[in-house]
């Protein structure tokens, strides 16, 4: 008899079990689940030869169902959102490069070791269960059946009487709620790839002659950087939101002294505490790029890019900065991009800090050194990828002195006193304070490059990708980004004076917000000969 109470306990476990981490408390399995009822009555009426395979059967859908709330559990926490049964399974092979990124081949293979012995052992406990307690009720049928009514009787109750455990109904009925949204995604999923080539079938500048593309910005040297993680969190935050607002007046006032100015306002990533790519091409593409099916669309197609525009246009060398690319990237060549710098060939000779490779200071002077400060050079476009504020913030470089980076190896020291990934994980407050750092040092290492290398001639842009994960934005529903253009030259600033954006590196609360995708047009209008 104690193994059927062990059944019906793991039975009513994976039944009632959340598929958000924030849900996941007591009071969440002190519920009647109506699916449980639903599944004792199934189980009373399977025919006796088809008892035991029906039951398995049945054993292994709920082991299924338990499976794809674990993966929510876990997009939830990182991507504050469900998983997409279409959609979402290459994210998992972008997991497994992280973990190798991170803990290594070793590390990467142990993890997915251990997924799917987990996906294994829930999938026969589950069966087994479900077996066992048809057994059960099939040897105690008449008992079975009153035990069932008077559960039916319980649940209607207690839905009469609308009982609450935790603030949430008595009467579960998660499970079919969460098949019937899962349901509709998959519906919704399947039609994404039709909808997205009828969005993409229209651009107003597929067609623009060169001679007519960014006749506003001709001469200028002109940087779109996108810093890794920079959400509004960072800025609005009570806790974070002072010492980064400190860096970004210091920084607004440091600029303003070496004769740049800035306005700011705020983009809707399509994503959030994950998928910097999708968030990358929306922006780039002026298409709203929220899954990987739409990214691999995008980039087989011949879609006009911002960088691209660039390059159409033959006034401008075209280069991507991107310290984060350890493996073959032709991306690049759809994004426009003459020269790539990519993790393995910036001349980066330190340690890593966590999954960034290369500090946003020592990139940003590799940069420097190998295309912004050459004699005699053309104007210059260039997409740089900031990565030092890249999850898990442990541990965080801090600013060295320009003159000393050298090859990297001043870094050692840093890294070596840097905390550790289980240090920083230990609380929220803690990857919260890291999450400041690091943000603040990949601000004071852009300003700083500005500041110091910067010219009559520069115009940079720069925003965030995407909020960074719930642990730190406290479950913000919030998907906005900063976004900053900062030039020397005041007759780039009058271009977008219309805008409604602030002046300064802070965008103010009530600033215009756009989505990521309109920001493409929006700005090859405003420097086009329309821009006038």
């Amino acid at each position: 008899m104690g193994s059927a109470v062990l059944a019906v306990a793991l039975l009513l476990a994976a039944l009632l079990l959340p598929n958000q981490p924030d849900r996941l408390t007591p009071a969440a399995f002190a519920r009647l689940p109506a699916e449980g009822i639903l599944l004792a009555a199934v189980l009373l009426v399977l025919p006796p030869r088809a008892r035991r395979a029906g039951a398995a059967a049945i054993g292994v859908l709920l082991g299924l169902l338990t499976l794809l709330k674990c993966l929510d559990i876990g997009f939830h926490s990182v991507l504050y959102r469900p998983f997409d049964l279409v959609l979402d399974w290459g994210l998992l092979g972008n997991a497994a490069d992280y973990l190798r990124d991170t803990s290594g081949r070793t590390g990467e293979l142990g993890a997915i070791a251990g997924a799917l012995l987990l996906a294994v052992t829930v999938l026969v406990l589950t069966a087994g269960a479900t077996v066992r307690l048809s057994t059960v009720m099939a040897r105690h049928r008449a008992r079975s059946v009153r035990v069932v009514l008077v559960l039916c009787t319980v649940w209607t109750t207690c839905v009469v009487f609308g009982l609450q455990s935790g603030g949430r109904p008595v009467a579960s009925t998660l499970d079919a709620g969460l098949l019937h949204e899962r349901a509709q995604q998959v519906r919704v999923s399947l039609a994404d790839a039709r909808l997205f080539r009828r969005q993409a079938a229209r651009d107003a500048f597929a067609h623009m002659p060169p001679g007519r593309l960014l006749t506003g910005l001709r001469g200028k040297d002109v940087l779109f950087t996108f810093i890794e993680s920079y959400g509004r969190s960072a800025i609005e935050d009570p806790t974070m939101g002072p010492p980064i607002d400190t860096v970004l007046k210091q920084s607004t006032a440091s600029l303003g002294a070496a004769g740049f100015r800035a306005r700011s306002g705020w983009l809707s990533s399509p994503v959030t505490g994950g998928g910097s790519w999708l968030a990358h091409s929306t922006f780039l593409s002026g298409l709203w790029i929220n899954n990987q099916q739409r990214f691999r669309s995008l980039t087989s197609s011949d879609r006009a890019t911002l960088t691209g525009s660039f390059r159409r246009t033959g006034a401008w060398r075209t280069v991507g900065v991107v310290p984060g690319v350890l493996v073959a990237w032709p991306e690049g060549r759809f994004f426009g991009l003459d020269h790539v710098y990519d993790g393995h060939h910036l001349d980066y000779h330190g340690p890593d800090f966590g999954w960034s490779q290369v500090p946003d200071q020592y990139a940003l002077e590799t940069f420097q050194r190998r295309e912004f400060g050459k004699r005699g050079r053309g104007p210059l476009m260039a997409e740089i990828i900031l990565t030092s504020s890249h999850y898990p913030w442990a541990p965080v470089p801090r600013m060295v002195d320009w003159a000393s980076l050298g090859d990297g190896s001043v870094f050692q020291q840093i890294r070596r006193v840097g905390k550790t990934e289980k240090e920083v994980w230990g609380n929220p407050e803690s990857v919260r304070a890291e999450y400041r750092t690091s943000i603040e040092y990949s601000l004071n290492s852009l300003v700083g490059f500005l500041r110091r290398y910067g010219n009559p001639n520069t115009v940079l842009v720069f925003l965030g990708d995407h909020q960074p994960v719930p642990t730190v934005t406290a479950n913000s529903p919030h998907k906005d980004v900063p976004v900053t253009i900062v030039a020397h030259d005041p007759k780039v600033l009058d271009r977008i004076s219309g805008w409604g954006w602030t002046e300064g590196l802070k965008p103010a609360a009530n600033a215009p917000i756009w989505g990521m995708d309109n920001f493409r047009d929006r700005f090859l209008r405003a420097f086009g000969p329309q821009g006038h």
